[in-house]
């Protein structure tokens, strides 16, 4: 009997999506995948009034939840923040009766404009980016989510088109697998981003 595929939602928050140089690129590269619904939250929310109720069926109805924003100020868009503050609610995500979101999987796809180099403790945000991105981690390990390494575009402001394209094609390969049960999440925990070494972790 064929297994059937993983529903994935791409939560999908840009302040300024016409000044994108890659986001919006990225996003026509999943845009026709079965079994993916892009859910763009400015677009849909452009008052920022957050319907909960119609957001939690969303994550109820898919497997694999995707955040895919860019980095601004080493946080999330404003939105996807207010989204996680009123549709993340005590009894539904979390505590002892908040099992609704138990065993899916949770994936940041993300942009910085610095290159990869000024993420780390000798670069200049002494930092790395997984230490920016620990209340997304956390957040999944208090509503019993899996939270996977990061699929990372650094350095969005100097990419030539051939690099966007690149990086598009990655970013739908790894939707793919993920949608059709092959990615090595073993092998993806040796990786600081899933991006670094696709072959390594895709079963394709």
């Amino acid at each position: 009997m064929q297994k059937q595929p993983n529903r994935v939602l791409i939560l999908f928050a840009h302040p300024a999506i016409q000044k994108s140089r890659v986001n919006k690129r990225l996003i026509r590269y999943i845009s026709d995948l079965e079994d993916v619904t892009i859910h763009d939250l400015y677009e849909a929310y452009p008052d920022l009034h957050i319907r909960v109720r119609p957001e939690q069926r969303l994550m109820e109805d898919h497997d694999i939840i995707v955040f895919h924003h860019p980095i601004l100020w080493f946080s999330t868009p404003a939105i996807l923040k207010e989204w996680q503050d009123l549709v993340l609610t005590h009894g539904w995500a979390y505590g002892q009766e908040g099992t609704a979101l138990r065993g899916k999987k949770l994936l940041s796809v993300i942009s910085t404009g610095g290159r990869e180099s000024l993420y780390s403790k000798e670069g200049f945000h002494k930092r790395t980016l997984s230490e920016f991105l620990t209340p997304i981690a956390q957040t999944a390990y208090v509503c019993g989510m899996d939270y996977l390494r990061p699929f990372v575009v650094h350095g969005t402001h100097k990419l030539t088109k051939e690099q966007i394209a690149q990086h598009g094609a990655d970013y739908r390969r790894i939707i793919t697998a993920l949608r059709d049960g092959k990615v090595d999440f073993e092998a993806a925990r040796g990786l600081s981003r899933l991006n670094l070494d696709l072959n390594r972790i895709l079963m394709e």
